[in-house]
């Protein structure tokens, strides 16, 4: 679920929640809100803390060959693009 699905879900379920009058047989639309929400919040942090900890990797490697008076490391930073987005 990306950020944006998120953030609709939590209007969505505000809106269900607060601003719907109606009532339907057998079913409460204010708790179907709060669980839309619940699951949007959800799926928010887990969208934030995803591109927090699998953005960027970073892999620090030793030059060839070392020489003992100077030494050299070249830093290479990956960036994926193609992740899955879940």
């Amino acid at each position: 679920m990306t950020i944006a699905g998120s953030i609709i879900l939590i209007m969505l379920g505000a809106i269900l929640t607060w601003a719907v009058d109606f009532t339907i047989a057998g079913l409460d639309i204010q708790v179907i809100g709060v669980i839309l929400m619940v699951g949007g919040l959800a799926g928010l942090l887990f969208g934030i803390w995803r591109l927090t900890t699998v953005r960027r990797r970073t892999t620090v490697t030793a030059a060839a060959p070392v020489d003992a008076t100077a030494t050299r490391r070249h830093v290479y930073e990956e960036r994926r693009y193609d992740d899955p987005t879940i």
